[in-house]
C-alpha cells in the first residue's frame, strides 16, 4: 500500500549514517497513528513524534506518494518556537549546533476536505523514519509517564479555523484545539481524534464514516489498537447531526464502553448547546456511574470563534480551561 521514499540520497553536504525506523523504542509517537512495515501513519491533527540525539544533523523521512494536498507540521528543536513545515517532498532536513538535542514534530493540519480515509490517501502524514548524519546518534529517551486521555469530536476538536476563517490548512492548528491544551495541562499522552463535519450519524468529510462507524479505526482497514487502557475519554459528537436522539447517542456510549470497560467516559455537550437534551438523557438510562455527562452551556460565544462557530485559539484555550475544571471534578485526573 505505501513504500518508503525514494528520496535517501544525501542533503547538501549531508553524510547518512543510522537509518531508524518508526518503530524503533528511541522515537515516541503519540496519538492514533497506525503501524506498518518501516512505516507510521496518522490521519488526525494533533498528533506527535519526539525524539533525542546527539550531533548536528538528522533527516525526517516521509511518503508522498500520491498525496495531493501536503499536511501540515510544526517541529520544534530544543523547545524552539515551532517552524511551520508543509510535507512537500519526501525529506526534511534538521541541523543544530554540535551537542544533544531534543525534537518535537506537532501535526498541525491534515486536510479535512480531501480523502483521509480510504487508502491510497490524498492527505496523510506517513512517516518512514529517521535518516542520522554519519557524525550523529539518537538517544533513548524517557516513554511518557502521564495518564492516557482520548477525544473524540468533529471539526473543532480537529483545531479547524483554530487561526483564522480559512477553511483549508493555513487557518487550521489541532496544537492550539481544546483538546491538545487540555492533554497537555495533565501532562497526559492523548489520542485526538477529530474528523470535520463527522456527527454520531452523520459522515464526515475526507470519505470518513460517522461516529459510530469510525469510532475503533484509524483508517479503512486498519483497527487502531491499544496496548493500555485510556483513564478518561472525552466524546465531543453531535453538532453535526440534523437530528439525535438518545437511543443513537446511547448507540454511541455503547459501542464505546464496550472497548473500553474501565474508562471513565465524559460526554459533553456541544459547545453551541445543539442536542444537549439528547445527550444528557441518554447518559442517564446507561445507569452507568462511570459515564458522566458535562454540559459546556456558556463555556464560548459567538465572539470566542472565528466564525462564529469555530473557536479561535483564545476560544479554545477558554474551553480548555473550562474542560480541565470539569475533569478535575469528575475524574481522578489532577493538573501537572
Amino acid at each position: 500500500m505505501f513504500h518508503r521514499p525514494a528520496e535517501w540520497c544525501p542533503v547538501n553536504d549531508f553524510e547518512p549514517g543510522e537509518v531508524v525506523a518508526p518503530s524503533d523504542p528511541r522515537i515516541v509517537l503519540e496519538g492514533q497513528w497506525a503501524q506498518q512495515p518501516g512505516l507510521a501513519i496518522t490521519v488526525n491533527s494533533g498528533s506527535r513524534i519526539s525524539f533525542s540525539f546527539a550531533g548536528e544533523r538528522v533527516q525526517l523521512l516521509f511518503d508522498t506518494d500520491g498525496l495531493t494536498v501536503a499536511p501540515h507540521l510544526w517541529i520544534s528543536v530544543d523547545d524552539s518556537e515551532p517552524e511551520l513545515h508543509l510535507i512537500e517532498r519526501p525529506v526534511i532536513v534538521l541541523t543544530a549546533e554540535t551537542g544533544r538535542h531534543t525534537v518535537e514534530v506537532v501535526v498541525k493540519d491534515v486536510n479535512e476536505f480531501v480523502n483521509r480515509w480510504n487508502p491510497p490517501f490524498d492527505c496523510a502524514v506517513v512517516f518512514a523514519g529517521l535518516v542520522l548524519d554519519v557524525n550523529s546518534r539518537l538517544r533513548l529517551v524517557g516513554r511518557p509517564a502521564g495518564p492516557r486521555l482520548e477525544f473524540y469530536g468533529d471539526s473543532i476538536t480537529q483545531g479547524v479555523r483554530a487561526l483564522s476563517t480559512d477553511p483549508e490548512s493555513a487557518g487550521a492548528d489541532g496544537s492550539k484545539s481544546y483538546a491538545y491544551l487540555t492533554a497537555r495541562a495533565f501532562g497526559a499522552t492523548a489520542y485526538q481524534v477529530g474528523f470535520g463535519s463527522q456527527g454520531i450519524a452523520r459522515v464526515g468529510n475526507g470519505e470518513v464514516p460517522n461516529g459510530l462507524e469510525s469510532f475503533g479505526w484509524n483508517f479503512a482497514g486498519s483497527p487502531a489498537e491499544r496496548i493500555e487502557q485510556p483513564q478518561v475519554v472525552v466524546l465531543n459528537l453531535g453538532v453535526n447531526d440534523e437530528t439525535l436522539t438518545p437511543e443513537q447517542y446511547g448507540e454511541y456510549l455503547a459501542r464505546v464502553r464496550s472497548t473500553y470497560g474501565s474508562a471513565k467516559l465524559v460526554a459533553l455537550s456541544p459547545f453551541s448547546g445543539k442536542h444537549a437534551d439528547a445527550i444528557e438523557t441518554a447518559v442517564k438510562l446507561t445507569g452507568d456511574d462511570d459515564i458522566v455527562y458535562v454540559g459546556t452551556d456558556g463555556w464560548i460565544t459567538p465572539d470566542d470563534c472565528t466564525d462564529g462557530l469555530h473557536p479561535s485559539v483564545a476560544g479554545h484555550a477558554k474551553l480548555a480551561a473550562r474542560l480541565i475544571e470539569a475533569l478535575e471534578t469528575h475524574t481522578d485526573l489532577t493538573r501537572r
